[in-house]
C-alpha cells in the first residue's frame, strides 16, 4: 500500500469514527429529552417557603395542590423549557389560623388571584449538565417579575411501572414587597426562600 493509499484509508476510518461518536453521543442524548408531566398523582413534587419569624426561628410553608410540566433538551439544555401553576388557596403552614391569615389580602389574596404561574423565558446550563439557571416570570398576587431559579437535575431514568422519569430541584429568594404583598412582618422577614421539587413522568 502506498503512502497516499494509506493517508486516504486513514482519513476515511477517522470519518468513519467521527460518525459514530456523533450517532453514539445523539442516541446518548435524545435518550432521555422529551416533555415530562408533573408526577401528581404520585404527589412526588413540591413547593416549600421558609421565612424568618421575627429573626428568632424559621416558619415553614408548602403549597399542596400545583401542577406543570418542563420540556428537556438533552442536546441543547438552553432550549428547555418549564410551565407551573399553583393553587394559592393550597398553602399549608401547619396551622389553620394562619393559613387564613396567609390567603387574606394581607398576604397572597387568594381569592382575588388564586393562582400563582411561573413560566421560563431562557436556560442557562452550569458547565457539569446538571446544573443551571431558569430565567422565567413569576406571576404572585396579579403582579408578574423576572426572576431567577438556581437548579440542579437529580436524576433520571426508567421507573417500575414502564415509564421514564426526571427530577429537578430549584430554588429562588422573593422579596415580599415585589409582589405587592402589604403586610410588613420587619426586616427580618422581608424575603422568602422558595424551593420547588418536582419528579416528571415523560409524555
Amino acid at each position: 500500500m502506498n503512502t497516499q493509499t494509506m493517508t486516504g484509508s486513514i482519513r476515511k476510518l477517522v470519518a468513519a469514527s467521527l460518525v459514530s461518536v456523533a450517532m453514539v453521543s445523539g442516541a446518548e442524548a435524545s435518550e432521555h429529552s422529551g416533555t415530562y408531566a408533573f408526577d401528581t398523582e404520585g404527589q412526588h413534587q413540591f413547593i416549600i417557603f421558609k421565612i424568618s419569624h421575627l429573626g428568632y426561628s424559621w416558619l415553614y410553608g408548602r403549597f399542596n395542590e400545583f401542577d406543570g410540566k418542563f420540556t428537556y433538551d438533552a442536546a441543547n439544555p438552553e432550549q428547555s423549557s418549564v410551565e407551573v401553576t399553583v393553587n394559592t388557596a393550597s398553602v399549608d403552614s401547619n396551622h389553620g389560623e394562619r393559613d387564613k391569615h396567609l390567603r387574606s389580602d394581607d398576604f397572597l389574596f387568594a381569592d382575588e388571584y388564586p393562582q400563582a404561574t411561573f413560566t421560563s423565558k431562557r436556560v442557562v446550563p452550569g458547565e457539569d449538565g446538571k446544573e443551571g439557571q431558569i430565567v422565567g416570570d413569576l406571576t404572585l398576587r396579579g403582579v408578574t417579575k423576572e426572576i431567577t431559579l438556581d437548579a440542579e437535575m437529580v436524576g433520571h431514568g426508567d421507573d417500575p411501572w414502564g415509564g421514564y422519569r426526571m427530577g429537578f430541584e430549584a430554588s429562588t429568594e422573593l422579596r415580599l414587597k415585589d409582589f405587592d404583598i402589604p403586610k410588613d412582618l420587619g426586616e427580618a422577614s422581608e424575603t422568602v426562600e422558595l424551593i420547588i421539587s418536582v419528579e416528571g413522568i415523560r409524555q
